[in-house]
């Protein structure tokens, strides 16, 4: 089972964010946390409430007593994508003016259950054997 959560207009720049999700990309949940955790970077800050919340729904969406923290939690897909752009001008020389772009980016995490997908495998595996 997956679960999704987006963060939508961040105010950062896509190329800067991309830094930081890639490394997470494809990591357990415990270890990208610990990850992000001591990543200096802003936009550390941004994907770990972005992580959270997503562990949240992962949890809301299975309707389990027991916690992520008893599964093996997958960050399957995790994606940064350019946002709009906030268009400001600003003085120049000789009377003019320059364009200034403020960027936003829109971050998508997708965790997904690690023991379903190992189980998979095995179910592929042993009909492949057959």
């Amino acid at each position: 089972m997956e679960a999704v959560a987006k963060l939508k207009n961040c105010p950062m720049s896509a190329r800067k964010m991309r830094l930081v999700v890639d490394l997470i990309r494809g990591r357990s949940v415990d270890e990208a946390l610990n990850i992000l955790k001591f990543t200096k970077k802003e936009g550390a800050m941004w994907v770990e409430k972005l992580l959270l919340s997503a562990i949240s729904n992962w949890e809301n969406k299975s309707n389990m007593a027991l916690s992520a923290a008893d599964y093996d939690l997958l960050i399957k897909t995790a994606r940064v994508d350019e946002g709009t752009f906030l268009k400001r001008y600003r003085p120049a020389p000789q009377g003019r003016a320059t364009r200034i772009r403020k960027r936003t980016n829109h971050v998508t995490l997708i965790v997904e259950n690690g023991l379903e997908i190992e189980n998979e495998n095995q179910v592929f595996a042993s009909a492949e054997e057959e």
